[in-house]
């Protein structure tokens, strides 16, 4: 194995210990209580950014540098980070929960998609059916309640999420100069920005108690962290990989959700973990159909 292929597979396994921060979502939403949507976004954000300062202070290093970046690049990230939570929102506001978390989960799909435009890529059969796979896997999961109500914002907004998460994570790969650490000026202006929207559109509802746990948890994991790890994997490690393993998300959230006590299993839960396996395999290439051995007669 080269040097190059060794650093592809280190940041590959990087990126995927996203999959587990971001099955801990919904848990520590839940731990955190009815706190405003925008205003838990601005909590997560800003703590994740406190944590890059103090990680950054450890370290010796400038906290200009990582943020001195062009403005696209800028437009990149924090469309990616703020744009996704914000449609995100809306599109659970505007239509049925199931509808709109199912819809904007087409996201790995559309990465797997997305990469054969990436230059020396190439889209194959298997990569579509390991998505299609998947994507009916977490479909089992994510919208057992779908029903036909919504208006068209909520809808146009969830796919909107979909093509924007998606996007950010592919066109991510053309920024591999960017430093990781510029995800924490990311998250800083994500921290700003929900902050106005929760006060021009939200009732202020703090954390109580227990609560702020969750919101600890959401800064330190799934919105914090997770953002530098899924960095580093979609810049420089297998982003079609990366996408497959994505579909282990809405699994492995649902049995966190089981182990604490917010949600009871399921024979869905079984069907769905053997479809997104299967899916990863045969769209990773792991599991093949056997070649078929010709014999001469001599």
């Amino acid at each position: 194995m080269s040097l190059e292929e060794s650093a592809s597979r280190r940041a590959t396994w990087i990126g995927a210990t996203t999959v587990l921060n971001w099955a801990l979502l919904a848990a520590l939403t839940q731990l955190a209580g009815p706190v405003p949507p925008f205003l838990l976004t601005a909590l997560a954000f800003g703590l994740a950014f406190l944590c890059f300062v103090v990680w950054l202070r450890v370290r010796g290093e400038s906290l200009r540098a990582p943020l001195r970046q062009p403005p696209r690049v800028w437009a990149l990230g924090v469309g990616g980070l703020f744009g996704y939570h914000a449609l995100y929102f809306v599109a659970q506001q505007n239509a049925p929960p199931a509808n709109a978390g199912l819809i904007s989960y087409l996201w790995p799909l559309l990465i797997v998609l997305f990469v054969a435009l990436l230059p020396g890529e190439h889209l194959r059969v298997r990569h579509i059916v390991g998505a299609l796979l998947g994507f009916v896997g977490a479909a089992l999961l994510v919208g057992g309640d779908v029903s036909a109500s919504g208006s068209t914002l909520g809808y146009v907004a969830a796919f909107a999420c979909a093509f924007l998460w998606s996007g950010y994570s592919v066109l991510s790969r053309a920024t591999r100069a960017v430093p990781t650490a510029a995800v924490g000026g990311f998250c800083l202006v994500t921290a700003v920005l929900a902050g106005l929207c929760h006060w021009w559109f939200e009732p202020t509802r703090w954390p109580q108690g227990i609560g702020w746990l969750g919101v600890i948890g959401l800064g330190l994991g799934p919105v914090g962290s997770a953002f530098f790890t899924w960095d580093v994997g979609v810049k420089h490690g297998d982003l079609r990989l990366l996408g497959l393993l994505a579909y282990f998300t809405p699994l492995l959230s649902t049995l966190v959700l089981i182990a604490a006590g917010y949600a009871t299993a399921t024979l869905w839960l079984v069907l769905a973990a053997g479809l997104i396996t299967l899916g990863m395999l045969i769209g990773s290439g792991w599991l093949r159909a056997p070649r078929r051995i010709t014999v001469s007669d001599d």
